[in-house]
């Protein structure tokens, strides 16, 4: 593989607008010990990133700053004392931010091997929300097979994740999206029911489509007006996990719906997971791996974006008008 002579990346001057990001050049990166460099072919692109770059996140980094914590790629060069891949290796790489960029330096731990029966682009968008589907469905809800998963923004990234690993642990996915084109995506991820909640009510088209019992599961990556329909449209000792707010608003839930019908509600963090037990964390991502290479699990292909449109991708996905996984291709 033929790489770029020097550096081009996405960096961000004053946390704000995301119609300010600018592509920079530098000179290519050079390991420490211990550490890869990655040649980025793919970048995943997250609905945090966009958070982060507008100073609307939890932490803010320093400036300057490039987005992305997840980038797919060809190692190119490598630090001392680095044995677990070596150049010319196919790798996602992981790094804390920095994956906006024709190249990332990160740690050799942080360099996941990528199975060869997927692209760049699937490797770099796979991370984030298979990691984040199968730490909510398996180490949060503890998902049976048989069970009814209903999942809030099917069509993007962490709700087709979703609707794969539950249609692959088999619990039966009722698809919850916007519009008939994000639907038709989470159909063809597993999903065996749809609603369309700009049209029809949550819960009443919850439980119509479960005949009358509700749903054993909730996941919801979007807040908004649609939760508390959601958490209402749970069985008796349903689940509800919280995985983020893509719509904008965080919900207040009434509690009496989860006292009376003794249900549970889930955070489900994965980087505070990462930073706070990553010896766990890293063996979610192996264990993603291991569903990819075996074909138990299918990461859609994303939309591939120049690495200068990042700014326009990150406000798309903010709004909601996009369908599917996008990355940005250096």
């Amino acid at each position: 593989m033929e790489h770029t002579r020097r550096m081009r990346r996405i960096e961000v001057e004053a946390f704000g607008s995301l119609d300010e990001l600018s592509v920079t050049e530098g000179p290519d990166p050079t390991p420490g010990p211990g550490e890869v460099v990655v040649a980025v072919e793919a970048a995943g692109v997250n609905f945090v990133d966009a958070l982060i770059v507008q100073g609307a996140y939890q932490f803010t980094p320093p400036l300057p700053h490039t987005p992305g914590t997840e980038a797919a790629g060809v190692v190119c060069a490598i630090g001392d004392g680095v044995h677990a891949v070596e150049v010319g290796q196919r790798v996602v790489a992981l790094p804390s931010t920095g994956g906006y960029s024709s190249h990332v330096v990160v740690p050799e731990s942080a360099a996941i091997p990528v199975p060869e029966n997927i692209s760049a682009g699937q490797a770099a968008g796979l991370v984030q929300s298979y990691a984040t589907a199968l730490y909510a469905l398996t180490r949060r809800a503890h998902v049976a097979e048989g069970e009814w998963v209903a999942v809030l923004g099917a069509g993007g990234g962490v709700g087709l994740a979703t609707t794969d690993l539950a249609t692959a642990l088999g619990a039966r996915v009722i698809a919850c999206a916007s519009s008939a084109e994000k639907l038709s995506l989470a159909t063809a991820a597993g999903a065996v029911a749809t609603v369309d909640y700009e049209h029809e009510d949550v819960k009443t088209a919850i439980r119509e489509r479960t005949d009358g019992r509700g749903a054993d599961v909730v996941v919801d990556p979007i807040g908004g007006d649609k939760a508390e329909a959601a958490l209402r449209s749970l069985r008796w000792d349903g689940r509800y996990l919280v995985i983020g707010f893509a719509a904008g608003a965080i919900p207040a839930l009434p509690l009496n719906q989860v006292l009376l019908n003794s249900r549970s509600v889930l955070g489900v963090e994965l980087g505070g997971l990462a930073r706070r037990a990553p010896e766990e964390f890293s063996a979610l991502v192996s264990e993603v791996m291991a569903l990819v290479a075996s074909g138990t699990v299918h990461p859609p292909e994303p939309t591939p974006f120049p690495l200068a449109d990042a700014g326009e991708v990150l406000a798309d996905l903010q709004h909601r008008r996009l369908a599917g996984k996008a990355v940005l291709v250096p």
